[in-house]
């Protein structure tokens, strides 16, 4: 059963009622972020109940060493993790001299939060009765500042009911926090500084070994009935923590609040020796703008992102609200302002995965950043890639390949592997295909050759060394193999020619090859560059190209489909029907040898080949496919529906296409997989976007040409989306009746829709 508590709004996540056991998993769902830092939603006011507290800072990690029962050579020495940054919301509240903490109140009453999606913040409000019978009414809102994202903003607001009392509150800044995935234990911050200057509290901290050295600050303001008290703060101070202590006599029916503008300031942006000045500088110009002057800022700013990212579903407030929570998480985690940032699988909600880069961002994340951005944000994606292209070639050279062959990390930081799980470091080589693949599709979209003889040729080089040094020739075969690998679906591992692994590695030798000519063609100068440094010479490429042209895919004859691996069909074939629901999620109710000899699919596999290289394979193919590996796909990866759903919508199956893309949207939502609790799956959601855009409305890129094929679930009235294509914006909206298309630029775009009209637009609307 699903969870269902969240109240169905389109532009809102609301929940209504208090319930402990939901805590951490609103905490997630609730999470906010600006593209520079993030905060779970906890309370501010201290939560003795269980919590999952988390705040996090883009860029700023701790190589957290790798622990293991057995080590393997070529292992990474760490695994790489975002931190729980030192802790800037925290507010206490006492009244009457006793604590304010659901946990221990006598009574919780009207609980309701908000997370406004269209204007960006969150809102918490409750009555409580206290264990000194004190009854209050609390209103907390809270956002991180898109325009001053340094800047996070609190109002917190205290009303008592039922007598006249004394509010003290406790805003505070504290370092000494910890991560609830350490494995180790060890200590990730050293904290050197916890001092006040007059109305502005601060901590300054350094992570070990990496040294990330972190201002967090605060200034507050009080308020009674909205005017200022101005009275002098208590300091109180321990070695890693500041609070201030403001104490006011309220009378009941009053209304007194506290204002806490508070962030972080860090090395990365800013010289080590102005941490604490230019902390204060920044709060104190949040400070006299005002809080409600800074979340007008705010609602403009979301509204600028929402003018070109938003998609519109007419008729079905559920789906609705889903793709608006999709869009407005990733925009919430990366917005392309730094290329030294990428997106991790958790983003600023949780610590799995260790908020490092996965292959996740090139297969899912780089279609809607190139569409609903403009291309400088999607090269900033690829440019990261090409920055650890050495780190790349290292990787490589620990699991002795050599000669300039580039090995991409499953999971990274800063380009050097750090994931310790023998199955994905060795065997998940799928993700350097990953990489091609977007150098490939951002040239397709944006027409933009111009980052493959600056940077990306280098980048296919290294990819294609190491497929033709990782394939295997079999003399039984006549064919090229590659042996002991674990394809997108983990499921099981160290098979032999995972079809999908396959295939990428031909696609990327061919492609890097093809590249290799038309770069020495048209741009001899970079080509010459480019060869002095990597040495690629004639009889490499030939090597290449025959590993290309010979390698082996597993096929039956019987089923007229591509295996996933050679020893597909040796398994008991039971279908995902005929398995009992109590298994379900079968990686949290079997062992893994159970699941290792299952049929079961965690995600896409040949399917996600399918995806990729659609071009390459008939419909009647595609069909075969999909009925004969979607029955044994269980879709316990977050990564899996939204595939499923744009095939399933492409073979014209639009009921299952919609279930499809409800499970992509409200992954989180409904907590399908019973994890929401750990934080959000931030990079799928992307594939949410892909479900309406390429799923329902056909859209691809043939020939430099915007093809749409549009259909519309039964249960929706309308749905519409734009699209950044080349520069031009195109919005497009798909009713039962007919599909418009619109452009407001002078010059001029033509389309292919449903595969024959040509239609040539220019600042007009189109209807057919």
């Amino acid at each position: 059963m699903n969870q269902d508590y969240i109240v169905p709004n389109e532009w809102s996540l609301i929940e209504e009622g208090f319930n402990a056991e939901k805590v951490k998993s609103s905490e997630s769902l609730f999470s906010i972020g600006n593209g520079a830092m993030g905060q779970r939603a906890n309370f501010e006011e201290t939560y003795s109940g269980d919590t999952f507290q988390g705040s996090y800072i883009a860029g700023v990690y701790y190589p957290d060493k790798t622990r293991v029962g057995w080590w393997k050579n070529g292992y990474p020495e760490y695994f790489a993790k975002v931190l729980n940054a030192p802790n800037w919301i925290g507010i206490d509240v006492k009244i009457d001299g006793e604590m304010l903490d659901l946990h221990t109140c006598k009574s919780v009453s009207d609980f309701r939060r908000e997370l406004n999606m269209k204007e960006g913040w969150h809102k918490r409000s409750f009555k409580a009765i206290l264990p000194n019978d004190v009854e209050v009414e609390v209103v907390a809102t809270r956002f991180l500042s898109l325009d001053m994202d340094e800047v996070g903003a609190i109002n917190y607001e205290v009303k008592p009911l039922n007598k006249d009392v004394e509010i003290t509150f406790l805003p505070y800044v504290d370092s000494g926090i910890t991560n609830e995935d350490s494995n180790w234990d060890d200590k990730f911050w050293d904290v050197y500084e916890a001092n006040v200057e007059d109305d502005f509290g601060y901590v300054v901290s350094k992570t070990m070994k990496t040294e990330f050295h972190v201002c967090t600050g605060m200034i507050n303001q009080l308020f009674v009935d909205k005017n200022e008290v101005n009275v002098a703060p208590g300091i109180v101070q321990t070695e890693a923590k500041v609070s201030f202590c403001y104490t006011t006599s309220v009378k009941q029916g009053q209304m007194a609040s506290l204002v806490k503008m508070a962030g972080y300031v860090t090395s990365m942006n800013h010289s080590q020796d102005k941490l604490v000045s230019a902390s204060k500088s920044v709060l104190e110009k949040a400070i006299n703008l005002g809080f409600d002057a800074l979340k007008a800022q705010q609602k403009d700013a979301w509204a600028n992102i929402w003018e070109m990212a938003n998609i519109t579903i007419e008729g079905d407030v559920k789906a609705q609200q889903g793709i608006r929570f999709n869009i407005f998480q990733l925009n919430q985690t990366y917005l392309g302002k730094d290329a030294r940032l990428n997106i991790g699988p958790k983003g600023f909600t949780g610590e799995k995965y260790g908020g490092s880069t996965y292959w996740d961002t090139e297969a899912y994340c780089l279609p809607f950043y190139m569409a609903t951005k403009n291309q400088s944000v999607a090269r900033n994606l690829l440019e990261y890639r090409y920055k650890h292209l050495e780190k790349a070639i290292e990787n490589a050279e620990k699991l002795g390949f050599s000669g300039g062959a580039a090995l991409y990390p499953m999971v990274t930081m800063n380009g050097e592997e750090c994931h310790n799980e023998w199955e994905i470091t060795f065997e998940e080589i799928h993700r350097n295909g990953a990489i091609a693949y977007a150098i490939f599709n951002y040239h397709r979209f944006t027409g933009d050759y111009s980052y493959i003889p600056e940077m990306g040729l280098e980048v296919l080089i290294g990819i294609a060394r190491f497929w033709q040094q990782r394939a295997t020739f079999s003399t039984a075969k006549n064919k090229y193999v590659i042996l002991g690998v674990t394809g997108p679906n983990e499921y099981e591992n160290n098979v032999n020619n995972n079809f999908y692994t396959n295939y990428i590695a031909k696609w990327c030798i061919e492609y890097a090859l093809g590249q290799v000519h038309k770069v020495k063609a048209e741009y001899p100068s970079d080509y010459k560059r480019v060869m002095d440094k990597v040495k690629l010479f004639e009889t490499e490429m030939e090597q290449m190209k025959t590993v290309a042209e010979e390698m082996y895919f597993p096929y039956s004859e019987e089923h007229q489909v591509y295996l996933q691996q050679d020893g597909f069909l040796d398994k008991e074939l039971i279908t995902v029907t005929d398995l009992d629901k109590s298994q379900r999620p079968i990686n949290q109710k079997w062992s893994w040898d159970r699941i290792l000899r299952s049929p079961y699919i965690k995600q896409a596999d040949t399917l996600q080949g399918f995806y990729f290289f659609e071009d390459d394979f008939t419909d009647k193919e595609l069909e075969r496919h999909f009925d004969f590996y979607e029955p044994f796909t269980v879709h316990e990866s977050s990564l899996s529906p939204c595939v499923h759903s744009i095939q399933a919508a492409k073979l014209g199956r639009m009921e299952q296409a919609y279930t499809f893309y409800l499970r992509t949207s409200r992954l989180d939502l409904d907590d399908y997989n019973k994890e929401v609790h750990q934080g959000l799956h931030i990079t799928s959601m992307a594939g949410t976007w892909m479900s309406i855009v390429e799923g329902f409305g056909g859209m691809r890129v043939k020939d430099d040409v915007l093809h749409f094929n549009p259909q519309i679930p039964e249960q929706w009235k309308s749905y519409s989306f734009k699209v950044n294509f080349r520069n031009q914006i195109l919005k497009v909206n798909v009713s039962h009746d007919e599909t418009e298309f619109t452009t407001d630029n002078d010059k001029e775009l033509t389309i292919v829709v449903n595969g024959e009209e040509r239609v040539t637009l220019s600042r007009k609307v189109e209807k057919i």
